[in-house]
């Protein structure tokens, strides 16, 4: 595998709008895969109150190159005034999968 991967993470205020983005994102080739968990409950910090909220989390999986493309475009498409996008290098996984994921997101 010539590339790294790296993993990222995002939470959407609902199930319709992380579908729509990551729809957009693999589309774009500028991730090769989202996984979209629509359950989580999110307890935050937020202008200097506590809040909670029922959200969405996608699993994004991208080669490290399309990062800096991939991280502009989910700020512009997300409806969140400062998204959550945090990226994760894999350190190791299954060689073909990796490189099924470096070839997905040229």
């Amino acid at each position: 595998m010539a590339e790294s991967i790296l993993l990222a993470l995002s939470t959407f205020p609902d199930r319709e709008t992380a579908q729509r983005i990551s729809y957009q994102l693999v589309t774009e080739k500028l991730a090769a895969c989202a996984n979209i968990l629509p359950a989580i409950e999110s307890v935050y910090r937020w202008k200097e109150k506590i809040e909670t909220g029922n959200e969405t989390l996608v699993f994004f999986k991208l080669s490290e190159d399309r990062q800096s493309t991939f991280q502009e475009k989910l700020r512009s498409l997300h409806p969140y005034e400062v998204p959550e996008i945090i990226f994760i290098p894999v350190a190791n996984g299954l060689p073909e999968y990796l490189d099924w994921i470096a070839d997905s997101c040229p």
